[in-house]
């Protein structure tokens, strides 16, 4: 598949939108290539600077530097040479977890190895998809991004609950409770080792990392990340693995990931952030096939968003949802719960 940020010799006089964003009144100053780098998929800062180069990069319908450093309210657009392929929504008729639907919105429970929005190499089978298909007149906009009900997203290999909304007005309602961090959202986590203390509290600078653009790093430097917070608490300690309860508040990308990574207790399978690997204990004879075969019953990383909170946004009801460890998750903490009591019982 060919990347949509990829230099090409093709002439093309007629440039397309892509990307449209508006800038979060609470953002900080930020250099446009580093702003531009952390929000689009695939964009390194050469192809950005190379795209700013041939003012297709705009601020404000202007021109602009890699230089400019961005403030609130900026409208950002970055045009291409071809039509977006990520406004062609196709509907499929994929089944949804529905654990709540009102006029308003709908909380689901999406089922890890599902992406959330169409992007490069998963246009098809993703939430957005099947949202289309069983919802009619979603609302599509948020922060000038075509994003149909999506007021939040999870990972793909992260399973648990979201809230999608139905309305314009939920949206925004929704949306402003995202950035006033006033919507409560837990997750059960099993992480490799023991953190001490056994609760806590995770904060820093979360951007991508300049070591692996797939993967966010953790850093001092504002200029580099945006501010993140999780606090985490023990409920059950399993000597080589922990089962956590986080809760998040801000929603970064990969937040509880990199955050867990970042002070040694990365996510058990988490292959992205080095949990796919036996990271306590000897990794010899049958402690290693045992945790071999726990990577097989749960084959993504140890994450579920377990709770979620919010004000309704008609009734301004407080609603709150929870819902059950999925079986995978389930079938691995149960093998390693089994796998303690052995151990102390010799």
């Amino acid at each position: 598949m060919v990347n949509e940020y990829e230099d090409t010799t093709e002439e093309n006089d007629e440039l397309y939108e892509h990307h449209r964003i508006v800038v979060d009144q609470g953002q900080s100053l930020l250099r446009i290539d580093r702003f531009l780098m952390d929000r689009l998929p695939n964009a390194t800062r050469t192809k950005i600077q190379t795209a700013i180069d041939a003012e297709t990069v705009r601020v404000n319908d202007n021109p602009t530097k890699a230089s400019y450093k961005i403030r609130p309210a900026d409208v950002i657009t970055v045009a291409l040479p071809h039509p977006p392929r990520d406004t062609e929504i196709k509907p499929e008729n994929i089944p949804l977890n529905i654990v709540f639907e009102d006029d308003d919105l709908l909380v689901i429970n999406k089922v890890a190895g599902m992406v959330v929005h169409p992007a490069h190499g998963n246009w098809d089978g993703t939430l957005v998809n099947a949202l289309v298909y069983h919802f009619q007149n979603l609302p599509t906009s948020r922060h000038g991004e075509f994003r149909p009900g999506l007021v939040h997203r999870i990972d793909k290999d992260t399973s648990g609950l979201m809230v999608v909304a139905k309305s314009e007005f939920a949206m925004t309602y929704l949306a402003r409770q995202f950035f006033e961090h006033t919507i409560e959202r837990t997750y059960n986590a099993l992480v490799w080792g023991q953190p001490d203390p056994a609760d806590g509290t995770i904060t820093g600078f979360i951007g991508r990392s300049i070591k692996d653009r797939k993967v966010q790093a953790i850093y001092d430097d504002e200029t580099k990340g945006k501010w993140a917070i999780t606090h985490f608490t023990t409920l059950e300690s399993l000597h080589y693995v922990t089962l956590l309860q986080c809760k998040l508040e801000t929603g970064r990308t990969h937040q509880i990931r990199a955050h867990l990574k970042h002070i040694g207790h990365p996510l058990f399978n988490d292959a992205m952030y080095g949990g796919d690997r036996i990271l306590r204990g000897t990794p010899v004879g049958s402690y290693k096939a045992f945790v071999e075969n726990a990577f097989k019953l749960l084959p993504r990383q140890a994450l579920h968003a377990k709770s979620l909170g919010f004000a309704h946004p008609r009734t301004k009801e407080w609603m709150q949802f929870n819902s059950d460890l999925p079986a995978d998750f389930q079938a691995a903490l149960d093998k390693w719960r089994k796998q303690m009591a052995i151990i102390s019982s010799q």
